[in-house]
Protein backbone atom coordinates (compact mmCIF):
# COMPACT_ATOMS: atom_id res chain seq x y z
CA UNK A 1 0.00 0.00 0.00
CA UNK A 2 2.77 2.42 0.92
CA UNK A 3 4.83 1.52 -2.14
CA UNK A 4 1.90 2.28 -4.46
CA UNK A 5 1.55 5.79 -3.05
CA UNK A 6 5.31 6.28 -3.23
CA UNK A 7 5.39 5.11 -6.85
CA UNK A 8 2.52 7.43 -7.78
CA UNK A 9 4.33 10.39 -6.21
CA UNK A 10 7.53 9.48 -8.07
CA UNK A 11 5.71 9.31 -11.44
CA UNK A 12 4.07 12.67 -10.70
CA UNK A 13 7.49 14.16 -9.98
CA UNK A 14 8.95 12.69 -13.16
CA UNK A 15 6.11 14.00 -15.34
CA UNK A 16 6.54 17.43 -13.71
CA UNK A 17 10.27 17.34 -14.47
CA UNK A 18 9.54 16.37 -18.08
CA UNK A 19 6.96 19.15 -18.45
CA UNK A 20 9.45 21.65 -17.02
CA UNK A 21 12.09 20.46 -19.53
CA UNK A 22 9.61 20.82 -22.40
CA UNK A 23 8.77 24.37 -21.29
CA UNK A 24 12.48 25.21 -21.11
CA UNK A 25 13.92 23.51 -24.21
CA UNK A 26 10.94 22.64 -26.41
CA UNK A 27 7.73 24.29 -27.53
CA UNK A 28 4.34 23.93 -25.89
CA UNK A 29 1.10 25.89 -25.82
CA UNK A 30 -1.11 26.33 -22.78
CA UNK A 31 -4.87 26.54 -22.78
CA UNK A 32 -7.93 25.06 -24.38
CA UNK A 33 -8.26 27.25 -27.49
CA UNK A 34 -4.60 27.04 -28.50
CA UNK A 35 -4.56 23.28 -27.89
CA UNK A 36 -7.56 22.78 -30.19
CA UNK A 37 -5.80 24.93 -32.79
CA UNK A 38 -2.63 22.81 -32.67
CA UNK A 39 -4.69 19.61 -32.84
CA UNK A 40 -6.60 20.87 -35.89
CA UNK A 41 -3.37 21.88 -37.62
CA UNK A 42 -1.71 18.56 -36.79
CA UNK A 43 1.18 20.23 -34.96
CA UNK A 44 0.56 18.69 -31.54
CA UNK A 45 2.60 15.65 -30.44
CA UNK A 46 1.07 15.15 -26.98
CA UNK A 47 -1.82 16.65 -25.02
CA UNK A 48 -1.81 16.79 -21.22
CA UNK A 49 -5.17 17.32 -19.49
CA UNK A 50 -5.54 18.14 -15.78
CA UNK A 51 -7.78 16.02 -13.55
CA UNK A 52 -10.35 18.74 -12.88
CA UNK A 53 -10.86 19.79 -16.50
CA UNK A 54 -14.62 19.86 -17.24
CA UNK A 55 -15.86 16.53 -18.72
CA UNK A 56 -17.31 18.04 -21.91
CA UNK A 57 -14.10 19.93 -22.64
CA UNK A 58 -12.03 16.83 -21.84
CA UNK A 59 -14.04 14.64 -24.20
CA UNK A 60 -13.83 17.24 -26.98
CA UNK A 61 -10.03 17.41 -26.66
CA UNK A 62 -9.82 13.59 -26.61
CA UNK A 63 -11.96 13.45 -29.75
CA UNK A 64 -9.76 15.94 -31.62
CA UNK A 65 -6.65 14.07 -30.41
CA UNK A 66 -8.08 10.78 -31.68
CA UNK A 67 -8.75 12.32 -35.10
CA UNK A 68 -5.22 13.75 -35.32
CA UNK A 69 -3.63 10.55 -33.90
CA UNK A 70 -2.10 12.46 -30.98
CA UNK A 71 -1.36 10.96 -27.56
CA UNK A 72 -3.32 12.13 -24.53
CA UNK A 73 -1.99 12.03 -20.97
CA UNK A 74 -4.36 12.52 -18.03
CA UNK A 75 -2.42 14.48 -15.44
CA UNK A 76 -3.08 13.31 -11.88
CA UNK A 77 -3.04 16.78 -10.32
CA UNK A 78 -5.45 19.68 -10.63
CA UNK A 79 -5.10 22.59 -13.04
CA UNK A 80 -3.27 24.53 -10.31
CA UNK A 81 -0.69 21.72 -10.03
CA UNK A 82 -0.29 21.57 -13.81
CA UNK A 83 0.29 25.32 -13.95
CA UNK A 84 2.93 25.01 -11.24
CA UNK A 85 4.53 22.12 -13.14
CA UNK A 86 4.77 24.38 -16.20
CA UNK A 87 6.51 27.04 -14.13
CA UNK A 88 3.59 29.44 -14.41
CA UNK A 89 1.77 31.27 -11.64
CA UNK A 90 -1.67 30.58 -13.07
CA UNK A 91 -3.90 27.56 -13.64
CA UNK A 92 -3.47 25.43 -16.77
CA UNK A 93 -6.14 22.85 -17.56
CA UNK A 94 -4.76 21.77 -20.95
CA UNK A 95 -1.22 21.70 -22.33
CA UNK A 96 -0.20 20.76 -25.86
CA UNK A 97 3.40 19.74 -26.60
CA UNK A 98 4.44 20.82 -30.10
CA UNK A 99 8.19 20.20 -29.88
CA UNK A 100 9.51 18.10 -26.97
CA UNK A 101 13.03 19.56 -27.16
CA UNK A 102 15.47 17.66 -24.92
CA UNK A 103 12.66 15.90 -23.04
CA UNK A 104 11.58 12.29 -23.60
CA UNK A 105 7.99 13.07 -22.61
CA UNK A 106 6.43 11.61 -25.78
CA UNK A 107 8.32 8.31 -25.53
CA UNK A 108 7.55 8.04 -21.80
CA UNK A 109 3.79 8.38 -22.20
Amino acid sequence: MVSAAKKQKKTAESINARIALVMKSGKAVLGYKQTLQTLRNGKSKLVIISSNCPPLRKSEIEYYAMLSKTGVHHYNGTNTDLGTGCGKLFRVSVLSVIDPGDSDIIKAE
